[in-house]
């Protein structure tokens, strides 16, 4: 018997792939139903490793569903939720704004609906929780100074952004409105084990095994602030337990680089532990490739809040994180 049965959505992402992992080892008494529509940014090896773990339901299915969703919730008596499904991928959101709409805008509210209906019926509406991951992306770019905090006006400049930017404001709605007990967390850049090819980091490392030009937007000196994935499955944990109801927490890693220095840093990294035969160095594959549409300049994060009221810290600096995670992709090259 379990002490708790916890929807969980798009748990075959990256993010969210490394959560469940740490998730169900860390509460063996909670019961996890993973619900991932498994689309190309989710990994059907994921759900195959989800079936070996006791505790874990993996269930293919779209949260715009809301009978499936409404069939979860009430088969698994499900008393919270943490919803990581979206689409995700920036150049994508350039190409098709409406799937990324319907997606992180309409899947969001479907299963807050089915989430609010369950719970009044059940008695559950005080108790039960619904947390909510998000993006730094929604509040747009920085200048060279300054850093991202809660009470950072939203300016969204790309579709993808503004649909998270959507699903936010929605799931506030819904806590203000109908007294659901919410929480959102808006984190940096995620790296570390498991991620998409497409992202910078895997790209970055395939091109440098492959001795293929590493493409750079721009100049290369947009900047990210970057936060190991176990890290930020340790803030989600934290929030989940312990945030206030109808609050938001950023999640950073206090890791500012720009893209230049996170290509020379595994260049490096890759010289060091697998050295290229004919004796060059990997950073003589950077190529500059023409900039994103609406590319943001900077994005930092400022923990505080988290820091003071929930005592988070990460573990990994970025130095260790990416040795983490270079070798992590060596080993399955």
């Amino acid at each position: 018997m379990f002490e708790k049965n916890i929807l969980v959505t798009g748990g075959a992402g990256f993010i969210g792939t490394n959560f469940v992992a740490y998730f169900a080892r860390t509460y063996p008494n909670y019961r996890l139903i993973d619900l991932d529509a498994l689309t190309y940014a989710g990994s059907r090896c994921a759900f195959d490793a989800q079936k070996q773990m006791p505790n874990v339901v993996p269930v293919e299915g779209d949260i715009r569903n809301a009978e499936l969703v409404r069939e979860l919730l009430e088969k698994y008596d499900i008393t919270g939720v943490i919803h990581f499904a979206a689409e995700s991928h920036v150049d994508n959101s350039i190409v098709d704004p409406l799937l990324f709409v319907d997606t992180n805008v309409n899947g969001t509210v479907a299963l807050l609906n089915e989430s609010l209906r369950y719970w009044k019926r059940r008695g559950y509406l005080a108790q039960a929780r619904f947390h909510h991951i998000s993006t730094d992306e929604v509040y747009g770019s920085l200048g060279e100074e300054g850093f991202f905090t809660e009470k950072t006006p939203y300016a969204p400049n790309g579709p993808y952004s503004a649909s998270k930017a959507g699903s936010d404001f929605l799931v506030r709605a819904y806590h203000h409105t109908f007294g659901m007990n919410v929480t959102t967390s808006n984190c940096s850049n995620n790296y570390g084990p498991k991620q998409h090819s497409e992202k910078l980091i895997p790209t970055i490392i395939r091109n440098c095994l492959n001795l293929s030009p590493i493409p750079i937007y721009g100049n290369g000196q947009n900047i990210r602030d970057w936060l190991y994935v176990t890290d930020h499955a340790k803030a989600i944990d934290l929030i989940f337990h312990h945030g206030k109801s109808g609050e938001t927490y950023n999640v950073g890693g206090h890791n500012e680089l720009t893209n230049m220095e996170i290509t020379h840093a595994i260049c490096a990294i890759l010289d060091d532990l697998r050295p290229r035969r004919d004796g060059k160095k990997y950073a003589e594959l950077i190529t500059f490739v023409k900039d994103r549409a609406g590319h943001d300049l900077r994005y930092a994060i400022d923990p505080e809040k988290i820091t003071r009221e929930l005592g988070y810290r990460p573990d990994e600096t970025f130095k260790t994180g990416i040795v983490k995670t270079v070798k992590w992709y060596l080993d399955k090259a």
